[in-house]
């Protein structure tokens, strides 16, 4: 049996679609990581792949029926459009068809230069490798829609940044790497006959339920616009802090895709930002759902002509699926935040009052966001464990107006205590990438080529809502001279 049988959908599009480019080959690859289970579940031949893998991930040997390509996009950059970006770092190896019917892409990232390259090298570090390694697979745990990680290897040589870094290249696996930008970038050249041949391509592959109507290309940004609300109510819930919201990181699939400077909030604060190149504080925590609907806004501008023929009923007809982003993103993160602090299903009008108080008091309180939710589904059990709750905030007794008001809400729900209970850590995570501990990772594999953090940390954040006192350290917050207040794209 082959290790990976392909059928390329994406190459079968016209070439100005992408430009046909190979790895470049590496010096001594070596295997890092392999995702076993995402192998076996994707119907590959793990066996084979965990032997060859060094030589397979790394590009050095390519498959049989695999044709590199590397895509062509555009996209806004911090707001600004840069009409040509494509992938200069990355190979779209080619598809799979899993078991199930399921079509996935498998991506080289950091395997050489491209045609889109301009003036970068086409290499990745390991860091940067490793970080959307863990982050991805971890996203992928608390349940929210993520593009995978199959493989990680070490190439043997060098890549030049501020300083000489250890090469590394990631296979990912994606639903598809259609972006926003890849709309963009035959808008921006007018061409109406490949945004038309992209649109079929992305309702075939990602929403066949439309395939047929009259209204399609209106209906795929409704489509689009409801995956990224419900994905960006999802990120809330976890305090994830996407970084680089660009359209060009904004994949019509709706998975999360490009794990760059991206982080988890650990003190509650709507503002937190991460990323050193988000200056202005942009793609903000709080600012995702906005910055969500004004990329959608975007991808409904490159549909206008084929949304209708007449401009201006074009227009409106895609301001009213973009003013609509809005209230579906409300709709799902009210459901997220209300199945986190064990409201039940029948919802009441001041619900929407105690959601806003309770983030309220883990603001004015400083308290972590992760386990402020974990140890209130302790304290759902009964109300022996409010203490513990209330000793994560500044003033443990600014807990007790609040969570009286939760008791006597709770108390018209119809399920048991420990029912409650176990129903609330299944959707509070008691583990999330805390930065520190994924930087802690980084730096041991950097700098003395020591895997074992980061092997840890993978096997940690794989069952996120479980109780694992063995690991109780990577539940906590940082310590004061352990917060990681920065994080970097690494391109």
């Amino acid at each position: 049996m082959a290790p990976i049988i392909f059928d390329n959908s994406y190459a079968r599009l016209p070439e100005n679609f992408f430009t046909r480019t190979e790895p470049t080959p590496v010096a001594a690859p070596r295997l890092v990581k392999f995702n076993r289970p995402l192998a076996l579940e994707m119907g590959l031949d793990a066996d084979a792949l965990e032997r060859d893998g060094a030589a397979v991930f790394s590009g050095n040997r390519l498959l049989a029926g695999s044709e590199p390509i590397a895509m062509a996009y555009a996209g806004h950059q911090f707001g600004q459009f840069v009409p040509q970006l494509g992938d200069g770092r990355a190979i779209l190896l080619g598809e799979v068809v899993r078991p199930d019917g399921a079509r996935r892409d498998i991506q080289l990232k950091g395997s050489g230069q491209t045609p889109w390259s301009r003036r970068g090298d086409g290499r990745a570090a390991i860091g940067p490798v490793l970080r959307e390694y863990i982050v991805s697979e971890a996203m992928h745990a608390l349940g929210i829609p993520t593009t995978r990680a199959l493989a990680a290897v070490t190439t043997g040589q060098p890549v030049y940044r501020e300083t000489i870094l250890p090469g590394a290249i990631f296979t990912r696996v994606a639903a598809s790497h259609i972006r926003v930008g890849t709309f963009q970038y035959f808008a921006a050249r007018g061409d109406t006959d490949s945004i038309r041949a992209l649109a079929d391509h992305v309702i075939d592959r990602h929403y066949p339920e439309l395939a047929g109507a009259d209204d399609r290309y209106l209906k795929l940004v409704d489509a689009v616009a409801e995956r990224q609300a419900r994905l960006i109510a999802r990120w809330l819930g976890v305090g994830f802090i996407h970084g680089v919201m660009n359209t060009d990181n904004m994949a019509v699939s709706g998975e999360t895709i490009d794990f760059g400077p991206c982080a988890f909030m650990d003190t509650y604060d709507p503002r937190t930002v991460f990323s050193s190149i988000d200056q202005m504080g942009r793609y903000a925590y709080g600012n995702q759902p906005m910055i969500g609907q004004w990329n959608i806004a975007r991808l409904a501008e490159t549909l206008l002509p084929l949304i209708h023929e007449t401009p201006g009923e074009a227009v409106d007809l895609a301001n009213d699926a973009v003013t609509r982003f809005m209230e579906r993103f409300q709709e799902h993160w009210k459901a997220v935040i209300r199945a986190k602090l064990g409201l039940g299903v029948q919802e009441e009008d001041e619900d929407t009052d105690l959601i806003r108080a309770f983030l309220a008091l883990l603001y004015e309180q400083k308290a972590d966001f992760t386990l402020s939710f974990r140890r209130l589904s302790d304290a759902a059990a009964g109300e022996g464990a409010d203490a513990t709750f209330a000793s994560l905030l500044a003033d443990p007794q600014s807990a007790g107006p609040w969570l009286s008001r939760w008791r006597q809400r709770l108390s018209r729900d119809e399920r048991l205590p420990d029912q409650r209970a176990t129903m609330m850590r299944a959707v509070n995570p008691a583990f999330i990438p805390r930065n520190h501990k994924v930087e802690e990772a980084l730096a041991a594999a950097t700098e003395n080529q020591d895997f074992s953090l980061f092997e840890a940390l993978n096997d940690v954040l794989a069952r996120p809502f479980e109780d694992q006192p063995a690991f109780a350290s990577y539940a906590e917050p940082p310590k004061p001279g352990e917060e990681v207040l920065q994080t970097f794209c690494g391109t």
